[in-house]
């Protein structure tokens, strides 16, 4: 069930199949985009991206479209969520009054209710302190005199000091919490909102007391969270201070500025990072409004994919000292290795993006930016070519660690221009250079899986490495440079289209069982549940649970089912994979002509997906275990090394017979190659 905004009520399942049914694409994206026929499809110019030859191409008959320049599409749903920036349940509520179709909801669980409760509890309490702040600053004499002064003096206009909803705490400990309370709000939620925090005498406490006030946004603008800057001279007092983690807040999901730099990121194709608020504000006062901050905070993954939603450009803007240039260079690898351009312009000495937004021009700004920019490669050669003076093994130092920056990129082609111009600048061969990156690459891989194993076998880990060890297999998950993971996707994408087709099962006479019919989705199922087998990409293994949870239900269609899913990814992956060339259009290219029926076809196909995968399976088992042969420790006990090869002689004999039954199918000693 889709949740939407403040509602006590899930949509239904039914009303979600009736929006995507009713829901014609070329309609959707119509409204958006002029369309011309090009045979059985539509194209026209991207909405997303740039663009003066047409690349979206509309499909009515999958009732999908897809951006051939920057990768941007999906079924209507999935267009609306993107084009107006709203969640999945508004952009079905957008459809359905589109298509005028009545929303039918289902009332949440007691546990649903009260989870909900105290998330619309803490918006309420964040937008009463929203108005308290801004009130507070606009129309008390503290307020005026100090806060509103202190922005003045920073240079913000009126329009901008009301356009970011700037605000100001009295200098009084409890001043907010006293008035929050008298206007009834629960003195444990304002706690939990982390506006307040109780102290050790259990009374109610101002976190932000003294200080001027930037409140953090959502991208669809509510907000969520504050951030404080003191304006005394107190040596013992953080300078900011931040509002803690609540239900209702992840700082490392959020960047500050993003919900008033969306549209112009989205227009400019091009995002501006800068490190404060205030560097934010200026620049967007400036003219400059693609502008967004880390607030202070390292750059996470989650706030960079935040980013790569609206473009795949980005420009780190730092100060011109060496706090500037390290933190340019902390933040590069983690943006390359999510597939983003980078580019770095450093400020003239003494700048910062704030002041010198302060006394320059949009267009003055605009023509610095441009004319400074080092796209990321240039930036940390040079940097670091001035640090290693004619010393050799500082120089290879240096080769070594521009060739990790350029190792984590996904991309082989971006890979390749950068090894490229790397050679060119550090006058090193270009081949070796291709040769130690893939060192790397490979050192990279290794690690990755080293650090995964070990999770698995450490039970007290800290929060901090469990957060790491998470991202790592969420880089894993969305890779589809793994073979098995490529294998586990074309079994998912054939049992969405397949799944509930009816196969022939033929006659076993060594068994005495009779032919009989059954559908792909429960051949499956028990052909991997016989041998123990556990898909392993996490959200492939949802959807192959669920899917096997409607064994028995003639009506199931796995398509329909997911790709009207209530969780935003697996829809999203549903109609991806869909929408997709069928990845298995090779593997059964030969059978295309097949003159036996579809049942007793797609038992050959069934079988032969579910084989090779198996197979595969083995194949990475021997292999470990071919290692543990070689490993000193296992060749210094007798009894592992017998244990060893026993699982060896096993794991043989299983690829052997899973190659037989390949051979059988007409396929050889091959596995599934796609």
């Amino acid at each position: 069930m889709a949740n939407y905004g403040n509602s006590k009520y899930l949509i239904d399942r039914e009303t979600i199949e009736q929006i995507l049914s009713s829901a014609k694409i070329e309609e959707v994206v119509g409204e958006f985009v002029t369309l011309k026929r090009r045979g059985v499809n539509l194209i026209g110019l991207c909405p997303f991206h740039n663009e003066k030859t047409p690349s979206f191409t509309v499909s009515p008959a999958k009732n999908y479209c897809k951006c051939f320049g920057c990768g941007k599409g999906g079924n209507p749903v999935h267009f609306i969520m993107e084009h107006e920036q709203l969640s999945y349940p508004d952009a079905l509520r957008w459809l359905a009054k589109k298509y005028h179709i009545e929303i039918k909801e289902r009332e949440l669980t007691d546990k649903e209710k009260q989870e909900e409760s105290i998330r619309e509890s803490l918006f309420v309490i964040n937008q009463y302190a929203l108005q308290s702040f801004t009130d507070t600053l606009h129309n008390t004499e503290e307020g005026k005199s100090i806060g509103l002064s202190y922005f003045r003096h920073r240079g913000l206009r009126e329009e901008t000091i009301k356009k970011f909803c700037l605000g100001y705490s009295l200098e009084k400990r409890d001043a907010f919490a006293k008035a929050a309370t008298t206007a009834g709000y629960k003195p444990e939620l304002i706690a939990k909102s982390g506006v307040c925090y109780s102290a050790e005498d259990g009374r109610l406490q101002d976190r932000f007391w003294g200080r001027v006030i930037f409140p953090v946004h959502t991208i669809s603008g509510k907000v969520v969270a504050f951030g404080g800057r003191v304006l005394q001279n107190n040596a013992k007092a953080a300078k900011y201070v931040n509002s803690p983690e609540s239900e209702i807040y992840h700082k490392s999901n959020h960047l500050y500025g993003l919900y008033f730099a969306k549209q112009a990121i989205m227009q400019k194709d091009h995002c501006i990072l800068v490190e404060g608020y205030l560097d934010v504000i200026s620049m967007y006062q400036a003219g400059i409004q693609n502008v967004v901050a880390s607030s202070g905070t390292s750059l996470t993954i989650g706030q960079i994919r935040l980013i790569h939603r609206f473009t795949n450009n980005v420009t780190l803007l730092y100060d011109g000292d060496n706090a500037g240039i390290k933190a340019s260079l902390r933040g590069i690898d983690m943006l390359l290795e999510e597939g983003l351009n980078i580019n770095v312009v450093l400020l003239p000495e003494g700048e910062d993006p704030d002041s010198y937004a302060q006394s320059h021009s949009t267009e003055e700004l605009e023509q610095y930016i441009e004319r400074n920019k080092v796209d990321f490669i240039r930036f940390k050669t040079n940097l670091l070519l001035n640090e290693v003076g004619d010393d050799p093994s500082r120089r290879a130092k240096l080769i070594e660690d521009v060739l990790k920056s350029i190792a984590v990129i996904p991309n082989e082609i971006l890979r390749s221009e950068y090894i490229k111009k790397c050679s060119e600048m550090l006058n090193s061969s270009e081949q070796l250079l291709v040769k130690e990156t893939a060192k790397l690459r490979m050192k990279n891989a290794e690690e990755l899986e080293k650090r995964n194993n070990n999770a698995n076998k450490t039970e007290n880990e800290t929060a901090e490495n469990n957060a790491v060890i998470d991202e790592l297999q969420q880089n894993i998950i969305n890779s589809y440079d793994n073979a098995l993971h490529n294998k586990e996707k074309a079994i998912i994408q054939f049992l969405l289209k397949n799944g509930n087709k009816m196969l022939q099962v033929p006659e076993n006479k060594e068994n005495n069982i009779p032919s009989f019919t059954e559908s792909v989705l429960s051949h499956l199922y028990y052909s991997f549940e016989e041998d123990g087998i556990e898909i392993s990409h996490p959200l492939y293994a949802r959807i192959f649970k669920e899917a096997s949870e409607h064994i028995n239900n003639p009506e199931f269609n796995p398509e329909k089912h997911f790709i009207a899913h209530p969780d935003h990814e697996i829809s999203t992956l549903t109609a991806e994979l869909c929408g997709e060339r069928y990845l298995l259009s090779r593997f059964f290219a030969e059978k295309a002509n097949d003159e036996r029926n579809e049942q007793a076809v797609l038992f050959e196909q069934t079988t032969r997906l579910a084989v090779a995968y198996k197979l595969s399976l083995v194949d990475d088992m021997l292999k470990n275990t071919m290692e543990r042969l070689k490993d000193p420790t296992t060749l210094s006990n007798p009894e592992v090394m017998q244990h060893t090869m026993e699982d060896f002689k096993y794991l043989k004999e299983t690829q052997r017979a899973l190659n037989e039954v390949l051979k059988s199918h007409g396929f050889g000693n091959v596995a599934l190659n796609i």
